[in-house]
Parts: C-alpha cells; sequence; structure tokens
C-alpha cells in the first residue's frame, strides 16, 4: 500500500488516519502495558526519559539554528536570547513551562516587530 496506491479522493485521508494509527496507538498501548509493570526508578525508564528529552532537545536546537517560516526572518542571537530568556524565567517562576515559554514568545514578537 501506498498513498498513491488508489485514485479516490478519499484515500489520501483514510491512508494517512491508518498510517499514523498504526504507527502511534502500538507504542502508546505498549508503553501502557509495559510502563504498569515497571518500576518509576528502573533503568528501562530512565533511559527512555533520557531519550525522550534529548529528542524534545534536539528539535529545539534545530528550530532555533535551522529556522523555517516566521523564525527564518529572525537573528540568530535573538532566538538564542528568547530560549535562555524563557528557559532562565522557566526556573525563576518555580518550574512554570507555559510562563518560560510566554516570556520566550513576546520577546520573539518583540524582536520581529522591531526587526532585529
Amino acid at each position: 500500500m501506498t498513498f498513491d496506491a488508489f485514485d479516490q479522493w478519499w484515500w489520501p485521508f483514510l491512508f494517512i488516519l491508518l498510517a499514523g494509527w498504526l504507527a502511534t496507538d502500538f507504542w502508546r498501548y505498549l508503553g501502557v502495558y509495559l510502563g504498569g509493570h515497571l518500576s518509576e526508578d528502573s533503568d528501562l525508564l530512565v533511559l527512555v526519559r533520557a531519550v525522550a528529552t534529548a529528542l524534545v532537545a534536539a528539535v529545539i536546537g534545530n528550530l532555533i539554528v535551522f529556522p523555517s517560516g516566521a523564525l527564518a526572518d529572525t537573528t540568530l542571537a535573538l532566538r538564542i536570547a528568547a530560549a535562555a530568556t524563557g528557559f532562565l524565567a522557566y526556573l525563576v517562576f518555580g518550574r512554570r513551562i507555559l510562563l518560560g515559554i510566554l516570556v520566550a514568545e513576546v520577546l520573539l514578537l518583540a524582536g520581529l516587530h522591531l526587526g532585529l
């Protein structure tokens, strides 16, 4: 089966729905099943958390260094400053993720508005 297997208007939607479901739900169900049987301090869960954290950090780093869309119109210094300021706000305001994100976004929007 491929994306272009059928020439029907509904096929791409069904293909994306099935491929997306099969690719993600299997791992979710497996995670729920195994997660209930593992200790929170087990080496396997520590590894999973480390890999998940590394993947998020890699995506954020990629967005900062190689941006696309509206971020591409900003300077590297502005993107780094926004990320650093957002992280600092996250730490200062009691590890509240939403506040860190809002501070970084306000700084990015201000920099875009000022043409930095």
